[in-house]
């Protein structure tokens, strides 16, 4: 068995625990049907009713899919999502998962990228992304910093953290696949400083130098260089809303590297990000069609003034 075997049996099988009977949605794009296909014959193979549904690319992260396919997510009981654009932030898949459904969503997965990523060492993964949601939930400031000039206070007072650790298998649950992370939607009202993004930003990629984004009152207000005037572009066309902090994550998988995609880059051991956009899918109130992340590769993060991340080393 290939190690893209390995990891196809492992989504299937231990993340999700498909069951014979069930109902098993895949959503691809063109682009990524292949690994569609093999989510929907592993799923086949498990003894459930299993359907490819293959939609056209979205025109940004966390854009609703068409009507029929989430009426279709409503009718499932479990969904997997490998397309180009992450359907994670849609109230599309947040109804589904509301109703009951098990969900997986694979914005921009490869073949190589799930096969190396999925290898991580789970046990560890899920011990890192329960102590980080802990940690998290009963924090009330976080506060990120770095060498090139991360200074961003964020209040997480009363909003709860959530581990995405690959258990995907009870009515409800949610998270990305490859997995590897715990995170948290701040309040998007309060929020103050700078974030310089070194690492992946969604939608631009590396970027050629790192982005100094400034923050004042949770929202974001000025992105520097071309690469920030993009980014601030892609959230603003979607109105003042989708300026909004939506996320804190910090990477727990000791098996991800920099590789330009986001789903794999915010899951690197020790690094943060932070996203603006769409937050009601994950416990926030802003629904927009748009969530972008931006990952720092070296930071500092302290929850209450008590060290969790130092110099891009985990300390949980």
């Amino acid at each position: 068995m290939s190690d893209l075997d390995r990891a196809v049996t492992a989504v299937i099988r231990d993340c999700l625990a498909v069951r014979e009977g069930e109902v098993v949605l895949v959503i691809a794009n063109p682009a990524t049907q292949g690994i569609g296909q093999r989510l929907r014959d592993e799923a086949q193979e498990a003894g459930a009713e299993a359907i490819l549904a293959l939609i056209a690319e979205r025109g940004s992260h966390a854009e609703e899919p068409p009507a029929a396919i989430a009426a279709a997510m409503l009718a499932s009981q479990v969904i997997l999502a490998p397309t180009v654009q992450s359907l994670s932030h849609t109230a599309a898949r947040k109804a589904a998962t509301d109703a009951g459904a098990r969900a997986a969503t694979l914005p921009g997965v490869t073949e190589e990228m799930l096969a190396r990523v999925m290898s991580a060492d789970m046990e560890e993964l899920r011990r890192r992304g329960h102590a980080l949601a802990d940690i998290l939930t009963r924090g009330s400031e976080a506060r990120i910093s770095c060498p090139r000039g991360s200074d961003l206070r964020l209040s997480i007072e009363g909003r709860t953290g959530i581990p995405d650790a690959g258990e995907l298998g009870e009515p409800g649950a949610f998270g990305n696949l490859p997995c590897g992370e715990g995170f948290i939607s701040p309040r998007d009202d309060v929020g103050d400083g700078r974030l310089v993004a070194d690492g992946t930003i969604a939608s631009i990629g590396i970027p050629s130098e790192p982005v100094e984004l400034e923050v004042v009152g949770g929202s974001l207000v000025s992105a520097s260089g071309e690469e920030g005037r993009r980014f601030m572009e892609l959230l603003t066309v979607h109105g003042p809303e989708a300026t909004h902090v939506a996320e804190l994550g910090i990477g727990t998988n000791e098996k991800a590297i920099l590789s330009g995609e986001v789903l794999e880059d915010e899951k690197l051991l020790g690094t943060v990000h932070v996203a603006f956009g769409a937050s009601a899918a994950i416990g926030g109130a802003i629904q927009v069609p748009v969530h972008l992340d931006c990952v720092v590769m070296k930071p500092d993060l302290a929850i209450d003034g008590e060290p969790v991340v130092r110099a891009g080393s985990l300390l949980v």
